[in-house]
């Protein structure tokens, strides 16, 4: 009887690691599904940082005369990526890229898409800080001419600031859950207003392939859908990937269940029009369930 014991009480020992080893390489897929992005972006900036230090060391031996070969040298060119050297005082003084239409011109007033006068602070923060980083919003000529997210890295060399600058590929699960926050808080304040908002063509609750989408969990309709605002007023129950998930039935499962959670699927990405792996952050607000989701590659 003992034996038997013992024997029962071994198996089921070695199921439970098993179980635990699988949840475990589940856990470690997902993990690397999420950092798919903080990776494509770590990729970038390295790129972006072997080229200012390529320049920062040329300028360094050449001074001023190194303006030039900024300008035209392919040596101080990386596909997209190129270098830009403004003066402490704001005047734009070599650039390998479009940018070179601003040669000689003050930029400290130059704003981009959000408004923001990225060069000044930019100079601003080159004032207390020989090195550092400013982003910005910018038309990607690679893209469409689409505006996107761009980081520049720069480094001051005495009165010169040398800057490279690349576009972030793709937008992050941090960011895709700072969206949701602000979308949730708008809904609690004025459900219609926000609903309305989501769905402008440019809505400040669109970020690069970030959109805010929303659904009834009364009649399953979509409320609100910041890439496709067609969509707006029909049913999304029956609604299939094209893995053949009903996203919208689960994600108002899972809400009214939970009242919020997760949920990967694949979904036409707007900015690269392409049908991508999607993983999506809700939360349920009355009877509503508001979601923001970013995409990534396997």
């Amino acid at each position: 009887m003992s034996r038997k014991y013992s024997l029962l009480k071994t198996t089921a020992l070695s199921l439970v690691l098993a179980f635990a080893s699988i949840q475990a390489l589940h856990a470690a897929d997902a993990g690397k599904d999420k950092n798919v992005v903080a990776s494509a972006a770590t990729a970038e900036a390295a790129r972006a940082k072997a080229l200012l230090q390529k320049g920062v060391d040329y300028f360094k031996e050449k001074g001023d005369a190194a303006l030039v070969a900024f300008g035209g040298k392919a040596e101080f060119l990386d596909r997209d990526l190129y270098i830009y050297v403004v003066s402490t005082g704001g005047r734009m003084l070599a650039s390998g890229g479009p940018s070179s239409d601003l040669l000689g011109m003050d930029v400290t007033k130059m704003k981009d898409a959000n408004g923001k006068a990225f060069f000044k602070e930019m100079l601003d923060k080159a004032k207390t800080d020989e090195t550092g980083q400013e982003e910005y919003r910018w038309i990607n000529p690679a893209d469409k001419n689409k505006v996107e997210r761009k980081v520049a890295l720069f480094q001051k060399v005495g009165t010169r600031i040398i800057a490279v600058g690349y576009y972030i590929p793709r937008a992050t699960p941090e960011q895709a859950k700072g969206l949701l926050d602000k979308a949730v808080t708008a809904v609690e304040a004025d459900p219609k207003k926000a609903f309305a908002e989501f769905n402008k063509f440019n809505s400040s609750f669109k970020q690069d392939d970030l959109y805010v989408f929303a659904l009834d969990t009364k009649d399953g309709s979509f409320l609100a859908h910041g890439a496709t605002p067609k969509l707006v007023g029909t049913k999304a129950l029956s609604l299939q990937d094209d893995q053949g998930k009903a996203v919208a039935a689960e994600i108002i499962d899972i809400a009214k269940a939970k009242g919020q959670g997760e949920l990967e699927y694949v979904w036409r990405n707007p900015v690269t029009e392409k049908v991508e792996y999607k993983h999506a952050f809700f939360r349920k607000v009355g009877d509503v369930v508001v979601a923001v989701g970013y995409y990534f590659v396997r």
